[in-house]
């Protein structure tokens, strides 16, 4: 399992180094630049900025200065935060969109989970049907349609909590963003969950533990093991979404995580600050794949990696 590991971490670093590659040279194909402004600033200031920040080098050149920087763990400065480095950004909103996402994940798969045993053990009942029907309309409706609803009935209709805002990470300024972040997450795993044990409930050794008459819990208890691996799988790209920030949840609610960097980085032609973003959310991403290859080993004892 070790060497495996060891193996895997060392073919993620040419695959970050090509994601890293085509995002550098990529986004400097969009038109405009970062210092471009409504009203120009003046050509002496333009051409002194372009130096400070080396964008009058070639671009081979720059790309060579910022791989170089990356190596030493520099993400370089903002180019639109000018007083903050990336690094600095990351650290104050970077835990901010773990501990949502990591939230909104937890829920999902407690809740998720559990609906879609309940649905897979009274199949083709109203309450199969009401869970199917529950979590095809989470999976349809987005975001930025459950966050207003949620913001006009919980705060402003019955004043239960904040709309928005957030105040050192408060409960009460944590419940509506979870929860908007948690509800297709919670689709989607019910349906999966639901889809699985049905067919694991199907199979002989679970036929088997029904005859000999064994208790509920435990028939659930064995069928989960090979109901998750298809959860298990969705989990590892869906947990690097959530836990590196939704732009949608965290603009609405007026969040200060790393999310809404992105956005405002693409729009404001902020190369390191985009760069900054992708890498993070590639590191997640191959991290989190990683994690779910050796949870399936972890659950089903035929999958081993020697």
């Amino acid at each position: 399992m070790g060497f495996y590991v060891i193996r895997r971490l060392l073919s993620a670093i040419p695959t970050l180094f090509i994601i890293i590659t085509i995002s550098f040279f990529l986004i400097r194909l969009a038109p405009g630049g970062p210092f471009d402004l409504e009203r120009p600033l003046e050509a002496k200031v333009m051409e002194n900025l372009r130096k400070i920040y080396k964008l009058d080098e070639p671009l081979w050149y720059q790309y060579w200065l910022y791989v170089s920087a990356l190596l030493r763990g520099d993400l370089g400065p903002s180019f639109f935060f000018r007083d903050f480095t990336i690094g600095e950004l990351f650290a104050r909103g970077l835990p901010i969109s773990i501990r949502l996402g990591l939230s909104a994940l937890t829920l999902a798969v407690v809740v998720g989970g559990i609906l879609g045993v309940i649905a897979a053990f009274r199949q083709n009942s109203a309450t199969d049907y009401a869970v199917v029907g529950l979590a095809t309309f989470g999976i349809t409706v987005p975001t930025f349609v459950v966050a207003p609803i949620l913001q006009i009935v919980f705060g402003l209709s019955l004043a239960w909590l904040p709309v928005g805002g957030w105040n050192d990470g408060a409960m009460r300024n944590t419940i509506l963003p979870i929860v908007t972040l948690a509800l297709p997450q919670v689709a989607v795993v019910a349906r999966m969950t639901r889809a699985a044990m049905i067919e694991v409930l199907r199979s002989n050794h679970i036929r088997t533990l029904r005859a000999n008459g064994l208790p509920l819990g435990v028939i659930v208890s064995h069928a989960l093991r090979g109901a998750a691996l298809p959860v298990v799988s969705y989990l590892g790209p869906a947990a690097a979404a959530l836990l590196t920030g939704s732009v949608v949840v965290e603009t609405i609610f007026g969040i200060p995580g790393i999310g809404r960097y992105f956005v405002e980085g693409a729009l404001n032609r902020d190369y390191t600050l985009v760069m900054g973003t992708v890498i993070v959310i590639a590191v997640f991403v191959l991290v989190f794949n990683l994690l779910v290859d050796l949870v399936y080993a972890l659950i089903d004892p035929r999958v081993r990696y020697e």
